[in-house]
C-alpha cells in the first residue's frame, strides 16, 4: 500500500464538498483522510514531509488547490472552501484524472495568468519523473509553488479596496531601495496617486498611478492623463496595473517625452514576490554537496 498521489485525491475532495455548503481547507483535509484513506497502515498515515509537515494532509491541499485552479472549487471567503459547478459535473461524469485538468481551459489560464507574453506557454510543462535528474524535479516543484503563489497574488491584489492598492505600490517601491514616498489627496489628486523619492535625499522624483483592474486594460487615455497630470518638477513616471496595457498604451508611453515605466499584472507580482511583500518564507530547504577542501589534508 502507499500514499495516493495528490491528483489521486480530486475526486474524494469533489465527493466531500458536494456533501456541505462550505469547509475550512484544513477540516476538508482531515475529513477527505478520515473518510477514504484511514485503512492505511499507520507509518503512512504518519509519515512526514522533509519540512515535518503530514504528507498526506499536504497531498490532500494540493489536491484541493489545483482543483482551484481548475475552477472546481472556489473560496467563498477567507479559508473556505466551496464545490463549484465544475466540481458537480465532475462529480457526476463519475472521474476527474491529472490529464483532464492539465487539459481544462480554465487550468490553462490561470496557470498562464502571471506570465508575461514572452513567457506565455499554451501548453503546461510536464516532467519525466524517471528521466529528471534530481536537480530537474527540485526546480520543477519550486517553479510550480511559485506560479501558485504568484497567480493566488494577483487575485487577491484585484480584491483590494483600489487606496489600499496604491499604498501598497508605494510600498513595494520603498521595499525597491527609493526614497520616502508620499500618498497624494484622494480628491482632485489629477491622476497622480503617489510621489517616490528616486534617490534617499529626495532630488529627484518619480510619480506613480496604480490602476486596480480585474479584466479592463489600460489604455491610451489612462496614459496621456497621467502624463498630462505630471508637473513640471518631475519628467518621470511609473504606470501599475493589476491587468495589462493595451498596445495604443504601450505606444504612447513608449513615445512620450516623459519617461514611463509600464508595470503589468505579471511583472507586478514578480517584484512583490522577489522584495517580499505580501508574501512570507514558509520553509527554507538545505541542499548539502561534499566539501573536498575538507579532504585535502587527509
Amino acid at each position: 500500500m502507499e500514499l495516493p498521489k495528490y491528483h489521486e485525491t480530486f475526486m474524494p475532495i469533489l465527493e466531500t464538498l458536494n456533501s456541505i455548503e462550505s469547509i475550512s481547507s484544513r477540516e476538508l483535509a482531515v475529513r477527505v483522510r478520515d473518510k477514504y484513506y484511514s485503512d492505511l497502515p499507520k507509518e503512512l498515515l504518519d509519515k512526514k514531509t522533509s519540512t515535518g509537515a503530514n504528507t498526506l494532509i499536504d497531498r490532500i491541499l494540493w489536491g484541493k488547490s489545483y482543483l482551484k485552479m481548475g475552477k472546481f472549487v472556489f473560496y467563498p471567503k477567507r479559508g473556505m472552501v466551496k464545490i463549484g459547478d465544475k466540481g458537480k459535473q465532475a462529480l457526476a461524469s463519475g472521474q476527474l484524472l491529472l490529464s483532464d485538468l492539465q487539459n481544462d481551459p480554465d487550468f490553462i489560464q490561470h496557470r498562464s495568468s502571471v506570465k508575461s507574453k514572452k513567457e506565455d506557454k499554451t501548453e503546461l510543462e510536464t516532467v519525466d519523473v524517471d528521466n529528471a535528474s534530481p536537480q530537474d524535479l527540485i526546480d520543477t516543484g519550486f517553479e510550480t509553488i511559485e506560479t501558485e503563489v504568484k497567480t493566488e497574488l494577483l487575485e487577491k491584489l484585484k480584491e483590494l479596496d483600489p487606496y489600499f492598492f496604491e499604498k501598497v505600490i508605494l510600498i513595494l517601491l520603498k521595499r525597491m531601495g527609493y526614497g520616502d514616498f508620499i500618498e497624494t489627496s484622494k480628491s482632485g489628486d489629477g491622476g497622480i496617486d503617489g510621489i517616490i523619492n528616486e534617490d534617499k535625499l529626495g532630488l529627484e522624483k518619480i510619480y506613480t498611478q496604480a490602476k486596480r483592474y480585474n479584466e479592463n486594460k489600460v489604455r491610451e487615455k489612462d496614459i496621456r492623463n497621467f502624463i498630462g497630470a505630471m508637473s513640471g518638477d518631475t519628467s518621470k513616471g511609473v504606470f501599475i496595473t493589476t491587468s495589462t496595457f493595451d498596445d495604443s498604451a504601450i505606444k504612447k508611453a513608449r513615445e512620450a517625452h516623459h519617461s514611463i515605466i509600464l508595470i503589468d499584472g505579471p511583472k507586478l507580482v514578480d517584484l512583490m514576490h522577489q522584495y517580499n511583500v505580501g508574501v512570507q518564507v514558509k520553509t527554507i530547504y538545505e541542499v548539502k554537496e561534499i566539501d573536498n577542501d575538507f579532504f585535502e589534508g587527509e
